[in-house]
């Protein structure tokens, strides 16, 4: 019987192979974490700007109507885009009024960070 000492070449592979494949997860999982921040930040301007949006509606008593009415303010030193559409509910004295914001221009396709809905009664 030959006793054997060390690892032959195709251990060493198979175990080059799997300390790439745990390497690769750990990278891409730490390339979430370091989004992970700023993406944090966007999403809270943009809930901001969206509740600005809201109580500016309920100030000025609006009646939302059922296409999109679209606009852009200034939070944090940028500019963010947001509109606001009003959807039919059940009962015709009450719709829902929905504001969505985005980080770009909704003409070259942004994509809503966040949407904010709530309840109107027809003034």
């Amino acid at each position: 019987m030959k006793n054997y000492r060390g690892m032959t070449l195709l251990e060493v592979l198979v175990a080059l192979a799997i300390f790439s494949l745990a390497a690769l997860a750990l990278l891409q999982s730490l390339g979430h974490l370091a989004l992970g921040p700023g993406r944090l930040a966007d999403k809270t301007y943009a809930d901001w700007v969206a509740e600005n949006q809201m109580v500016e509606l309920r100030l000025q008593s609006v009646w939302p109507p059922l296409a999109w009415t679209q606009g852009s303010s200034e939070q944090a030193g940028r500019t963010w885009y947001w509109r606001w559409r009003g959807v039919e509910g059940e009962l015709p004295e009450l719709r829902a009024l929905e504001v969505e914001v985005s980080a770009t221009p909704w003409q070259a396709g942004g994509t809503p960070l966040t949407v904010l809905r709530s309840y109107v009664m027809r003034p």
